[in-house]
């Protein structure tokens, strides 16, 4: 160590006096009489120079030492830092890729379903048009029955059925835009899901870049560079925790929304099934009263048209009767004509002659007879014409009402049931087609 100054012995100063053995006085000498280190300062001066070095040189050898181990174990400190650090990276790496993974599964599965779930409204819709047929088929065959005549102008079973039908078929429309409603609905939520999903697997993969990027830096890379101010935390920055609990919350309610499509494609699947069948055996229901009415109307038909041919014969033998009362009473024309002729005749009897006999008794009862079986056929006569005229009205009547019953079988077969044959299929109305 260097001594302090303070610390050397003090100059010894002689005054240059001009008396004594040695003295001087003179200009001479002048230059050599200053104050000046005594040999005992001098080699004290040299001892303390050569313990300075000394003290410096062991200093100097301590610092370089401390020195070397400081950097040695600064290295080594820095590559296991770094080695340290690097597994960070490299752990962090791997929870970014297992919820890029989840997050990118949930997306496709989520694509996925809203195709499916799309595929199940274009179903409905297709129903929905497919069920304007029936509809139409339903309020057509009820107009065209509008037009049958008295008294085939009835609610019968029929109408009954066609009147359930085209209620069916409105209140299943009804159902069907609402469960379309209910599909756009899903639709638009796994929509917005999967785009939350998406923005958080969008920064997954930012950060998975950036933190490959950083992973694989190292001390000989040459695009790096000294950032002292990236050392301090962000305000906004989030923990592992929060991170986490982000991401799976995403995917939680990513799936949530999941079942719920796939519970509602379930449900569509059900209400078509239901709603195709309910129409198809509504269809038969309908079709099977129509068959039914059509034969009662055949057999109604086939029973008048059996009651106007026996009415027809009823009404030529009468025509016949009639015409052979006419003859029967024409045919006692000629025997009254002889009977009151005789009578006249024996009125003209001479005196006496003018008996009352047994002939005169016969000529009156005779007359009386053939008068009244005139009378009666007559009157028989009277009551053929009017069941001849009743027969006739009967006729008119029975082929009036063959031609109701014609006109309504015509309605009911060829214009109902015919128009009934471009009902849907079961695919159409279940949306396949």
């Amino acid at each position: 160590q260097s001594i302090p100054v303070s610390e050397l012995p003090m100059k010894v100063y002689e005054p240059a006096l001009n008396t004594g053995p040695d003295s001087s006085c003179g200009l001479a000498t002048a230059g050599f009489r200053t104050a000046k280190y005594l040999p005992e300062e001098w080699h004290q001066h040299n001892y303390s120079q050569y313990h300075q070095a000394f003290a410096d040189r062991d200093h100097s050898e301590r610092c370089r030492l401390e020195a070397q181990n400081l950097a040695a174990y600064t290295a080594e400190l820095a590559q296991r830092t770094q080695e340290d650090s690097t597994s960070k990276v490299g752990e962090r790496l791997q929870d970014i890729h297992f919820w890029k993974s989840e997050l990118q599964r949930m997306i496709e599965d989520l694509a996925a379903e809203t195709n499916l779930l799309a595929a199940q409204k274009l179903r409905l819709e297709r129903v929905i048009d497919a069920t304007e047929i029936p509809y139409s088929i339903a309020t057509d065959n009820l107009q065209c029955r509008e037009r049958r005549q008295p008294p085939d102008l009835v609610r019968d079973q029929v109408e009954v059925e066609l009147l359930k039908e085209a209620e069916l078929i409105r209140s299943i429309q009804e159902l069907l835009k609402r469960t379309v409603k209910q599909a756009v609905n899903q639709m638009q939520l796994n929509r917005d899901h999967k785009q939350i999903c998406e923005m958080d697997w969008s920064d997954k993969i930012e950060t998975y870049n950036i933190d490959e990027k950083c992973g694989r830096y190292n001390n000989q890379s040459t695009n790096i560079q000294f950032h002292p101010s990236s050392s301090k935390f962000e305000d906004s920055a989030s923990t592992p925790e929060t991170w986490a609990k982000r991401s799976r919350g995403n995917i939680h309610r990513a799936e949530r929304e999941e079942l719920a499509s796939i519970n509602l494609r379930a449900l569509v699947d059900n209400i078509l099934h239901d709603t195709t069948e309910d129409l198809r055996m509504q269809c038969d229901v309908v079709n099977q009263a129509f068959a039914q009415r059509c034969e009662e109307m055949e057999d109604a038909t086939h029973k008048l048209e059996h009651h106007l041919q026996k009415t027809l014969k009823e009404i030529g033998e009468q025509e016949h009767n009639i015409a052979a009362l006419k003859q029967a009473i024409k045919d006692k024309e000629m025997p009254l004509k002889v009977a009151q002729a005789r009578l006249y005749d024996r009125s003209f009897r001479p005196n006496i002659d003018l008996c009352r006999d047994a002939a005169q008794f016969r000529l009156i009862s005779e007359v009386e007879e053939l008068t009244a079986s005139i009378e009666a056929l007559k009157k028989k006569l009277l009551e053929s014409e009017q069941a001849l005229r009743n027969l006739e009205d009967t006729r008119m009547s029975l082929e009036k009402e063959i031609a109701v019953k014609a006109n309504s079988i015509f309605i009911d077969r060829q214009k109902c049931m015919a128009h009934r044959t471009r009902y849907p299929t079961v695919l159409k109305l279940a949306g396949y087609q």
